[in-house]
């Protein structure tokens, strides 16, 4: 259900900046941002008003940006998603409903998954990429390790989200079935409300610096 290509830029940069727009009109500004500190795949957050606006405005006005949004709840908003122009969906949550709807339409879908038995009904939907949310009170990497583990065979690489941060992020990514990891530490919400996107691009490039000096394949 996930594209090659989404996954090579994933597992590229290796960091998702996930965050959800208080006002339209921040959405292509923080964007630029983001994609000017070395960050060029978000995971905008449906909990506003202007979540849908805010994906449609950025696929419009920063196509270089990979667009994947999150907190798909309801086949409804698969199709909203979708016609907005977003690149991928995650969900917090395995909903066989959701995930069905996405493969109807056509759209790379994520589902979030925290136990076995979320991850065998992805596995069953067809999902190989899957969201591990909440990582961090879940039980962080060494969970991770021993939860995927009777799935090895099978390919499923993970998402992490969920308490990750500057300290801990590359733990993540260092395991191997880790594509990329989201974090909304990125995006300081008193910055935005400033419009200070210098900050908002500093603070990028420091996530990518970090990500790219504490991988042991670089």
């Amino acid at each position: 259900m996930f594209p090659e290509k989404i996954l090579n830029r994933l597992r590229k940069s290796g960091v998702v900046a996930g965050f959800s727009v208080e006002k339209l009109e921040h959405a292509v500004p923080l964007t630029r941002a983001l994609l000017a500190g070395g960050i060029d795949t978000i995971e905008l957050l449906l909990r506003t008003a202007d979540g849908i606006d805010s994906v449609k405005a950025i696929c419009d006005e920063v196509p270089e940006m990979q667009v994947g949004v999150g907190t798909i709840l309801t086949p409804e908003t698969v199709k909203e998603v979708q016609a907005a122009g977003a690149h991928f969906g995650v969900s917090p949550g395995m909903n066989p409903r959701v995930v069905r709807a996405a493969e109807e339409v056509g759209l790379p879908f994520a589902p979030g998954i925290a136990t076995p038995s979320d991850l065998e009904s992805a596995i069953e939907l067809g999902c190989r990429f899957v969201k591990f949310f909440p990582a961090e009170v879940t039980g962080g990497v060494g969970y991770l390790r021993s939860m995927s583990a009777p799935y090895k065979h099978l390919g499923i690489e993970y998402f992490p989200l969920g308490g990750l941060n500057a300290d801990n992020m590359v733990t993540y990514l260092n395991e191997p079935n880790v594509v990329a990891i989201g974090g909304s530490w990125i995006v300081k919400q008193d910055l935005v409300d400033n419009k200070d996107w210098d900050g908002i691009t500093a603070r990028a490039a420091d996530a990518i610096r970090t990500a790219k000096t504490g991988m042991k394949n670089e």
